[in-house]
């Protein structure tokens, strides 16, 4: 897929300069609110709200680095479970790794297409929730479970399909479900709705993707 290959590089590289840029500056600014709280001892708590959200705007920046930039290292479970924590919970989202094995390593291209399935998870969590991963990197489901928890509308005729995928590019809002479908298969990896009674209940990401492969079925399907 040249084009589309060529379309996310410029994306990559437009995130990668982004996030560099950025980070520089929260990095000086969160510096110079960490002198003025050690000059005032800790107790002022604007500084403390000030250092605060300097510092989740740098958990965010990284979090998107690894979304959208360029491919970089491989994650471990522990390294995925500290960079999608913070900014889950601001949005009152638990994540839920539990399940893997704790030594299990998300090679690099997996691991940035896990983070956009979480990003596109959290957006099915309006009132927040739980995002469960079951499986293991190479053939993984991710779940949603919470108040009003849903997938986007349309994410099953969009899931495997990169001319629909492009044309569901329509707004910010919408944006991660088409970017996390062209992420995958411009990698040549397979997500599948798991779909059960309601519609789409979870989403399989697999390290292959044959010509032909059956849509995962029920609540009960695991990886």
């Amino acid at each position: 897929m040249p084009v589309l290959g060529d379309t996310i590089r410029l994306v990559e590289l437009i995130c990668a300069r982004l996030c560099h840029d950025l980070g520089g500056l929260i990095g000086t600014v969160g510096n110079a609110i960490d002198m003025v709280d050690e000059d005032a001892g800790g107790e002022n708590e604007v500084v403390a709200f000030a250092s605060s959200a300097a510092k989740a705007l740098m958990e965010r920046l990284r979090l998107m680095r690894a979304a959208w930039g360029p491919d970089t290292d491989a994650l471990t479970l522990p390294e995925l479970t500290q960079l999608v924590t913070s900014p889950l919970a601001a949005r009152r989202i638990v994540f839920d790794a539990g399940a893997l094995p704790p030594a299990c390593v998300f090679p690099a291209p997996i691991a940035r297409v896990v983070v956009n399935l979480i990003l596109l998870a959290a957006d099915g969590l309006p009132r927040g929730g739980a995002i469960v991963l079951l499986g293991e990197p190479a053939d993984l489901i991710v779940r949603i479970d919470g108040q009003g928890a849903g997938w986007p509308a349309g994410l099953a005729g969009v899931i495997r399909d990169e001319a629909a995928a492009l044309a569901a590019l329509s707004g910010v809002r919408s944006v991660q479900m088409p970017v996390t479908v062209l992420l995958a298969l411009s990698r040549k990896l397979r997500l599948s709705p798991v779909l059960g009674p309601g519609g789409v209940e979870a989403v399989r990401l697999q390290e292959e993707m044959p010509a032909s492969w059956p849509i995962a079925n029920g609540p009960d399907a695991q990886c």
